[in-house]
């Protein structure tokens, strides 16, 4: 008689994923899970692989796992990333048009 085992959705997803896709997106999930709060990760594009698709695998691979990465680019085209503390991160303000004019004058 067959074992039967209860997955997430997710992992059966991932495990039953056959194609390139799945095997990158796995290979992912490993960078995601070797960083730790407080650590960062770094990743170089091979030849023929752009930063942008680095950044979104990395982004579904930390969707997958449900973690949420802050991922920065550098200028000599490599990705670093790390996990995001959860703190709300500051915006600036809009400056009205009457600051703009007052701030040209």
């Amino acid at each position: 008689m067959p074992e039967f085992q209860r997955l997430s959705l997710g992992e059966a997803q991932l495990q039953s994923g056959t194609g390139k896709r799945a095997q990158l997106i796995r290979q992912y999930v490993e960078y995601v899970e070797q960083v730790e709060m407080g650590q960062a990760g770094k990743l170089t594009p091979n030849p023929g692989e752009s930063v942008t698709a680095v950044r979104r695998r990395l982004t579904a691979a930390a969707q997958y796992l449900g973690r949420e990465l802050v991922v920065k680019r550098t200028k000599d085209d490599t990705v670093i990333f790390w996990l995001d503390t959860g703190e709300p991160r500051r915006r600036r303000r809009r400056r009205t048009s009457e600051e703009i004019a007052a701030a040209a004058e």
